[in-house]
């Protein structure tokens, strides 16, 4: 697991193998604590361009062959999808409970009418998020 530090240092300077599931995975951690500690406006702006930015960077360089997560402990209370708009909600933290990002479109941009929620095989239980390709 890497710091959400490490993994923006390291746009541009990708690793052939990444330190997990066999060279295959990177699994960032970090994100959830830097957007409880920003304004929303903030977040928004930090989200759709350095983090962005560091994805495509990421999905570039690996060309879709590797997988990029982003371990969020408090999602499962603050990530919800609309069905109807596909649109993917990110609960903000005090003082700003009563807000949203729309986590989807600034992270995966147009391509947000395909994520796909990953269940625990044990109860079915949602454990995050998959998009295969942003744009």
């Amino acid at each position: 697991m890497w710091s959400l530090r490490q993994f923006l240092l390291a746009v541009g300077h990708w690793p052939e193998d990444l330190p997990s599931n066999n060279g295959a995975t990177l699994v960032v951690a970090g994100l959830d604590g830097c957007l409880d500690l920003l304004a929303p406006s903030d977040a928004e702006n930090w989200l759709g361009a350095e983090i962005k930015d560091a994805i495509l960077s990421f999905q570039d360089f690996y060309s879709g062959e590797a997988s990029l997560i982003f371990w969020l402990p408090s999602g499962a209370g603050r990530i919800t999808i609309n069905p109807a708009t596909d649109a993917v909600p990110w609960l903000c933290a005090a003082p700003h409970s009563d807000q949203r990002l729309d986590f989807g479109r600034l992270l995966w941009g147009e391509a947000r009418e395909y994520p796909q929620e990953i269940l625990l095989h044990d109860g079915g239980k949602p454990a995050g998020l998959f998009h295969l390709r942003i744009t």
